[in-house]
């Protein structure tokens, strides 16, 4: 597995495939992800999304993270996305993609990451792997989703 944050054009078909993968999303979602990598296509170092990706023997993404500041200069970014592959998942994979994104993000000034995730059901090995990776829940905001879908606002600091 090698780490790689130069963003390709073949990215976009691999983090559809990836977020699709999951069975989290929906199509709408998918695309969401998608047009973040476009940013990072057509904005390069100017674009506000970071985008790390693990890629297998192969050359293939075998998981991806995008995070980035929440305003330029910002000491505080979120992780927008995190995704591996099924294959890989329970394996450390997704543990290695977050430390990574943070170690990343402390390097560009970064003092504390947020995550916003759903408060359904299926996502609560989701938020249990956020508190594995010390975060705590900062905020829940109910039926932002849709009613019985709670957004969950995770908060870690990153300092020393």
């Amino acid at each position: 597995m090698a780490w790689r944050d130069v963003v390709r054009d073949s990215d976009r078909d691999a983090v559809r495939r990836l977020v699709s993968a999951t069975g989290f999303f929906s199509p709408a979602e998918e695309d969401i992800a998608v047009e973040l990598v476009d940013d990072a296509l057509a904005n390069g170092t100017g674009s506000e999304y970071r985008f790390l990706f693990a890629d297998g023997a192969d050359g293939e993404p075998e998981g991806y993270a995008c995070y980035g500041p929440v305003t330029p200069g910002a000491t505080r970014f979120d992780l927008y996305w995190i995704a591996v592959a099924p294959a890989r998942q329970r394996g450390g994979l997704g543990r290695a993609l977050l430390a990574e994104a943070e170690r990343r993000a402390v390097a560009e000034g970064a003092g504390e990451m947020t995550i916003d995730t759903a408060g359904r059901p299926q996502y609560a090995p989701t938020r249990a792997f956020y508190e594995r990776m010390g975060y705590a829940v900062l905020e829940v905001v109910w039926d932002f989703y849709s009613v019985g879908d709670d957004k969950v606002v995770y908060r870690k600091s990153l300092a020393g």
